[in-house]
């Protein structure tokens, strides 16, 4: 009892902010997202054909009024820019404040790791407009979910949740869910670069190479769903009342659900129904408008919630490894400390010894 007093004193007096902060970085990416997702769809990436200022201007010195009531390009194209710094702004601080204040060097070093890929993020963006290259925005395109995922992570291991467990408290994880969660955030990874390869593919590409992208993100749509209803089968067959984990199985799900939806929808908005559905009477009064509004929407919708897919799976993949930790099945044998806060001024296991073993020793168990 005095042991379980301790530890919940020590997650009470477990400083806030670095989890507000990852919170508010996560809020503030997503719609990053969505609006860089905006520019490549209405091809607004050159609207603004300077970096790092704006026609000349400092970035944050930019008249208002040309930006807000200006051209629609130029709109998105800006306040992509400025989201950007402000999401920059936001990881700047989150790193300042997790330094000062959480004594977990591999949390410092994580969120070390967020800084440097916001700064690669903008500097891929800036010299996609200085040599004007698809190849940069691509890459570009596929950082930015990447981000996305890492800044979610950081919110899973700053929470509450991490250093308590929560209801996942003396849960056994076996090495099948690992294998199924682990692998779960590659595989979808794999898919956004496909469909960034698609997306961002030259307009003077041979039609071969484009039907071979189409196939190909067709072909690992199919793997990823499959693999992730196998992994919430799973979960609700051996996990049910496990929350954290029974809640982004569903969440993943869902969200594959309503991707496999977003993406029929993107072709149909692009290229029109599909040869087979040409002669149902319905389809006879569909005319694709390019640049318009609904087009844009399904489009980016189809883009941004790629990124969703991406880190509800990191989200998920977490959580398992935490579980699967706190149940002792990695080292010794030896159940760790569900507080997971080193007491300040003490002696700390080094960080190969904390962080680099355990996983190391786990992703050998789990491709047995």
């Amino acid at each position: 009892m005095v042991k379980d007093s301790e530890k919940h004193d020590a997650v009470r007096n477990v400083n806030p902010w670095p989890h507000r902060l990852a919170v508010l970085l996560v809020c503030a990416v997503f719609p990053l997202i969505w609006v860089g997702g905006l520019v490549t769809t209405y091809e607004a990436g050159m609207a603004v054909p300077d970096w790092p200022t704006t026609y000349g201007y400092n970035l944050f010195l930019y008249p208002w009024q040309t930006w807000l009531f200006g051209p629609w390009d130029l709109f998105i194209e800006h306040g992509h820019r400025l989201l950007g710094a402000v999401v920059g702004l936001v990881t700047i601080l989150l790193a300042l404040v997790v330094w000062s204040c959480d004594p977990r060097r591999w949390i410092r070093w994580l969120v070390l790791a967020a800084f440097f890929l916001v700064c690669l993020q903008g500097l891929l963006g800036g010299m996609r407009v200085v040599y004007q290259s698809n190849h940069l925005a691509m890459i570009h395109g596929c950082v930015g979910p990447a981000f996305f995922a890492l800044c979610v992570s950081i919110v899973a291991v700053t929470s509450s949740w991490w250093r308590s467990c929560g209801d996942g408290k003396g849960s056994v994880i076996d090495r099948k869910l690992i294998r199924l969660a682990v692998f779960t955030p590659p595989l979808a990874f794999v898919q956004l670069v496909l469909g960034a390869q698609l997306r961002h593919g030259a307009v003077d590409a041979a039609f071969t190479a484009f039907r071979v992208s189409v196939f190909a993100h067709l072909l690992m749509a199919l793997v990823v769903s499959f693999h992730v209803a196998l992994l919430a089968i799973y979960v609700f067959a051996r996990f049910r009342d496990q929350t954290v984990l029974s809640r982004p199985a569903v969440g993943l799900c869902l969200l594959v659900f309503l991707q496999l939806l977003l993406g029929a929808g993107s072709w149909v908005v692009n290229y029109s129904w599909p040869h087979w559905m040409l002669s149902m009477r319905w389809t006879e009064s569909f005319t694709i408008q390019a640049g318009g509004m609904f087009q844009g929407l399904v489009v980016t919708a189809h883009v941004a919630n790629g990124s969703l897919i991406l880190a509800t799976a990191v989200l998920l993949a977490i959580r398992v490894l935490r579980l699967y930790r706190v149940a002792g099945n990695i080292g010794q044998g030896s159940r760790s400390s569900l507080s997971d806060v080193p007491p300040a001024g003490k002696g700390d296991n080094s960080y190969e010894e904390r962080v680099i073993s355990p996983f190391v020793g786990l992703l050998k168990g789990a491709m047995v």
